[in-house]
């Protein structure tokens, strides 16, 4: 086992937890590499104690004497980057390529935290002759975070950087297969000088996330996961009268027009639907094809082929989802679809119990199949085909989700049709992964998204804090309205 058995990390300190554990695997090889700590609802309790105490004295600051810390975080985070490459990449199975750009991803993250003194400033006005309104922005308090197993070290940074830049404690509760890299983020942020108590990482399961949403001292919750779970985790702490944003999976479209540029978008599709082997919410998941687009399916079926398991495309996170993605294109076989590419029993060299799924590419799908409609995850891209924008737009907008949707066109006038019309939160125009870029937030509709605000970027500080107005006069001399 390379790595210890992970304890739980909190008030700065590492906390053994009694009970039960369960291995982790790394899914490069299928190696075990180390073990990870079950809590109760009694080590979520202790964690909010802890937070509870540190946090009057944090809120108190300035928010400008707060980003300073993260300021010496993110140099932290450029000097310890090989380290969390290599950390990703062998807990999550990603490549070191794509490693990397989650790493450099969070430093953007770090970066606009540094930037809130000049963005979350409040405002002030002279609103009528002697009165002034001014706003200000106070912290929610002890908030909680939720992550998943894709971008162990990215999505934590969606939240914990703006969430404690304003003032509150954050308690992170990462995925029980991609732990160990919370961990280290602790650590990190206590060399940057974060005090005690403000951020705290707690292991588990089912139990640890619903003693979070069921917690009286917690006040906010963010999530990122399955649709499924996020209307759970939604519903469960809402109605403990919490605040929460808890972002779900995706079906994503990629409408392809016979007028795209062959290169670029074969690429691009190719790229989007393998990138970290498919497992991310913004992958490319349907092609939809209008008219006569055949040139760009042989092109990129091409390009598909030339992405191979362990060379440059990653792993899978267990043998159970390589199995559950599997099952997914034998159903779509069986009801008969065409398989033009096919990625099922991938083996790596010298990796032979690790979890690969090669890139796959279904044709002749109908949209009623469960490859059309449910989230795969996985580098598994199913083409539809149809004779018209509209009808392309149709298929889009039937789906539950809303996470993102993409055309590919040299049509200007065409490519504004679909971002006005398709029902998603983030469009790309001959983008396959139109993931927006600080300050823009990241953030879908529809059952993609349960909450109000997006979960980075400016409406993000809407999430993390309360909104103090105050109206001021003091000049008894001035004219009395209605307002004085």
């Amino acid at each position: 086992m390379k790595y210890a058995v992970l304890d739980n990390y909190v008030n700065g300190e590492n906390i053994n937890v009694q009970g039960k554990q369960l291995d982790v695997y790394s899914p490069l090889d299928g190696s075990l590499i180390s073990k990870v700590p079950l809590s109760s609802a009694k080590d979520i309790d202790l964690a909010v104690q802890a937070a509870s105490k540190a946090v009057p004295q944090w809120a108190a600051m300035t928010l400008k004497e707060r980003v300073q810390i993260f300021f010496r975080y993110r140099q932290i985070l450029e000097k310890n980057c090989d380290e969390l490459v290599s950390l990703v990449s062998e807990e999550n199975g990603k490549t070191r390529g794509e490693a990397l750009a989650e790493v450099e991803k969070s430093i953007e993250l770090v970066e606009f935290a540094c930037s809130l003194p000049q963005i979350a400033a409040g405002e002030i006005e002279i609103v009528s002759p002697g009165v002034e309104c001014r706003t200000e922005r106070f912290p929610v308090g002890i908030v909680a975070c939720i992550t998943p197993f894709n971008f162990p070290v990215m999505v934590p940074h969606w939240s914990m950087p703006c969430a404690v830049a304003l003032g509150n404690a954050m308690i992170l509760k990462p995925s029980e297969q991609t732990p160990i890299s919370a961990n280290r983020i602790a650590e990190m942020l206590a060399e940057a000088g974060l005090p005690k108590g403000l951020f705290n990482v707690v292991h588990g399961d089912t139990v640890a996330v619903e003693a979070i949403c069921d917690h009286p001292g917690i006040d906010a919750v963010s999530f990122v996961g399955s649709t499924r779970v996020a209307k759970i985790v939604y519903k469960r702490a809402s109605s403990n009268l919490k605040r929460v944003l808890a972002l779900g999976g995706a079906k994503n479209h990629l409408i392809v027009l016979p007028d795209a540029h062959l290169e670029m978008t074969a690429s691009d599709v190719a790229a989007s639907m393998t990138g970290c082997a498919g497992q991310r919410c913004m992958a490319a998941s349907v092609m939809v094809g209008v008219g006569d687009v055949d040139h760009i399916i042989d092109l990129l079926c091409e390009k598909a082929r030339g992405i191979i398991p362990g060379v440059n495309l990653g792993s899978i996170i267990s043998r159970q989802a390589v199995e559950r993605i599997e099952g997914y294109i034998t159903q779509a076989e069986e009801q008969g679809a065409k398989i033009l590419v096919d990625g099922r029993a991938a083996k790596v060299e010298g990796c032979e119990d690790g979890y690969y799924v090669g890139p796959t590419i279904i044709d002749n799908v109908t949209p009623d199949m469960k490859v059309a409609t449910e989230e795969i995850f996985g580098p598994v891209l199913t083409i539809l085909r149809t004779n018209s924008l509209d009808e392309a737009l149709a298929i889009e907008n039937r789906s539950n989700y809303g996470n993102a949707a993409a055309v590919f066109t040299q049509s200007g006038g065409l490519a504004r049709y679909v971002a006005d019309n398709a029902s998603a939160g983030m469009i790309g125009v001959n983008i396959g992964v139109p993931v927006p870029r600080e300050p823009f937030s990241f953030g879908g509709w529809n059952e993609s998204r349960f909450g109000v605000g997006d979960i980075t970027g400016k409406s993000s500080i809407e999430f993390w804090t309360k909104l103090q107005k105050i109206t001021s006069k003091w000049n008894p001399e001035a004219k009395t309205n209605w307002m004085s």
